[in-house]
């Protein structure tokens, strides 16, 4: 079965072993890109699903404003999914990566590079998690007069994230949870923290915290509206959630992933609410 499969913007579907980035490509040198994430299903006669590929090229366009690339063209990449999602019939979850760097440094008019990749999930990624807290360094409102800090925007530049998950790895976790420099709980390093309390469903707010806009949140935003089920933002510190009904960290590519400890102390779990969230995010 295949794997991997790898498609360029303007070259099409490409070997996965194949060069596809020059080497003073701007994503490839100084992280200077954006990028977007969501899950893939494919059906036992091969037949593959995008989750919400709209509301994530939406999100990769609003990135790409951010940090002030030029415009993707979200219809040439979605007829390239599309092409990619063709040729993938690997049965089960996959996810599936869209990738927009600025470009080469030394032309005059860089072209930014646009490529995709689809790759297989790893079985068993929403079983209940072992959760470290990590410092982030910053306050929980650094972004609010700081537009520079690129807040809110899926950048390429996953390095600080990629770290936090090796260290919590090395404590004996399965991920991380940053926790601002005064005191408050803020995202993980590829998914958004989210808790009940009293039937109310929160998550951290966006904006001045630098949370990127959670696709999966939105959604469930969304059906909590439908259902009549409170919903809202604010902050919390990570020593309060072991007094909530239920924590979860969420994505579009591993679901909604209910909190068992926090710092080796056991978090409450429910698994009413972690029914009710997964179905309605679509897991």
């Amino acid at each position: 079965m295949v794997v991997q499969l790898v498609a360029v913007l303007g070259a099409g579907l490409v070997r996965a072993d194949s060069p596809v980035v020059l080497a003073d490509d701007l994503g490839l040198t100084r992280g200077d890109g954006i990028f977007d994430a969501t899950r893939v299903v494919t059906d036992g006669g091969g037949r593959s699903v995008v989750e919400h590929l709209d509301r994530h090229l939406a999100r990769l366009a609003r990135s790409a404003r951010t940090v002030e690339l030029p415009e993707p063209d979200l219809g040439a990449i979605a007829g390239l999914v599309a092409e990619a999602l063709r040729a993938w019939s690997t049965p089960g979850e996959a996810a599936l990566k869209i990738m927009h760097t600025r470009g080469l440094e030394h032309t005059t008019m860089p072209t930014a590079t646009t490529l995709l990749t689809i790759t297989e999930s790893e079985p068993g990624g929403r079983r209940p998690l072992a959760v470290a807290t990590l410092a982030r360094g910053y306050a929980s409102d650094a972004f609010a007069h700081a537009p520079w800090l690129l807040g809110g925007a899926k950048l390429l530049s996953y390095a600080v994230h990629t770290s936090a998950r090796r260290e919590a790895a090395r404590r004996g976790a399965d991920d991380a949870l940053f926790v601002s420099s005064d005191g408050y709980a803020l995202e993980a390093p590829t998914s958004s923290l989210l808790w009940v309390v009293d039937g109310t469903v929160r998550t951290t707010p966006t904006g001045p915290t630098g949370i990127l806009s959670s696709v999966t949140v939105e959604v469930l935003s969304e059906w909590a509206e439908d259902a009549g089920v409170p919903f809202e933002a604010a902050l919390i510190r990570p020593e309060d959630l072991y007094g909530v009904t239920g924590a979860w960290l969420a994505s579009s590519v591993r679901g909604v992933c209910p909190i068992a400890t926090l710092d080796g102390v056991p978090v409450p779990m429910s698994d009413e609410w972690t029914g009710r969230l997964a179905s309605a995010a679509g897991f």
